[in-house]
């Protein structure tokens, strides 16, 4: 397990799987470590996945200061990774809240992106929001499902501020509710570091409209990857989010949810070797060395 020495001396690790040109990869979570992603449905088959745990989590230390688990905080986090790697540019992945932080690390330094895959993206850093309604909309859609009976009042009032998060709604979270997903989210609370969680999207976080500015310029190619079943980003708000940058595109899995690469890996793997294999622009970082 290689690690390296953050800005303000946090010890961090990443974890390398797989063979191949190298894929950095952000987790969401916020703050869960990045054991939850496994392979990534199969991709370590053709690339070297180098996978971050965010200060706080997985292997990673804490941070001397709870006020660093900022998301906009750790955006140095990722440039010394970077460096640390060897990689004069990356193709950069990033699941759900690590979206956000990929966002900002591309509007900071967008001279370091090669390409950029936003799966299943919190639009935060954006100025968007997901909101219950949206969660709502995209439950219904689950209604012939033998547990929604039980699971979409729980749900519903847990979004209204009602009720405490109820388990028996995890289903929504999963385009397949199977022995796979369960083993997943029964993982969950032991890979989060819930202080940090509660820190990441703090008020100061995100500055929209500087962000958009800056993505504005950002010559790399962007992937927003959504399920269709998912409601966290639904696929009219991924498709709200991938006008954000100049060169995206917007591919919707169907039948998944937040965790596309469980619902159909096969799948997934296919869809994101096709955006990466793909040329970047003329004006794009070129290939880069191996970590």
């Amino acid at each position: 397990m290689p690690t390296f020495t953050a800005s303000d001396g946090t010890r961090l690790a990443y974890h390398l799987r797989g063979a191949g040109e190298p894929l950095a990869v952000l987790p969401g979570g916020p703050m869960r470590a990045s054991a939850y992603l496994g392979d990534l449905g199969g991709l370590t088959a053709h690339r070297r996945l180098a996978l971050l745990d965010l200060r706080g989590t997985g292997d990673s230390a804490a941070a001397p200061d709870p006020a660093a688990y900022r998301c906009d905080r750790m955006v140095e986090d990722v440039e010394v990774w970077r460096a640390h790697m060897g990689l004069t540019h990356m193709d950069l992945l990033a699941h759900s809240a690590g979206a956000a932080l990929a966002m900002l690390y591309a509007a900071r330094h967008p001279h370091r992106i090669r390409r950029l895959a936003l799966i299943t993206p919190n639009p935060s850093a954006l100025g968007l929001r997901t909101t219950p309604d949206d969660r709502l909309a995209a439950a219904e859609l689950r209604a012939h499902e033998p547990w929604f009976a039980d699971a979409f009042p729980a749900f519903r009032a847990w979004l209204a501020g009602d009720a405490d998060f109820d388990d028996v709604f995890l289903p929504f979270f999963h385009g397949r509710w199977d022995d796979t997903a369960r083993a997943h989210t029964e993982a969950e609370p032991e890979q989060t570091n819930d202080e940090a969680a509660e820190r990441y999207f703090a008020d100061g976080a995100f500055s929209p409209a500087a962000t958009r500015a800056a993505l504005a310029g950002l010559t790399a190619p962007v992937l927003v990857y959504a399920g269709e079943l998912d409601g966290g980003p639904r696929p009219g708000l991924a498709r709200s989010a991938a006008q954000a940058f100049p060169h995206a595109e917007v591919t919707v899995q169907p039948g998944a949810g937040h965790y596309p690469w469980l619902d159909d890996p096969e799948r997934f793997r296919g869809d994101v070797l096709a955006f990466l294999g793909r040329p970047v622009p003329p004006a794009a970082p070129s290939a880069d060395q191996p970590v």
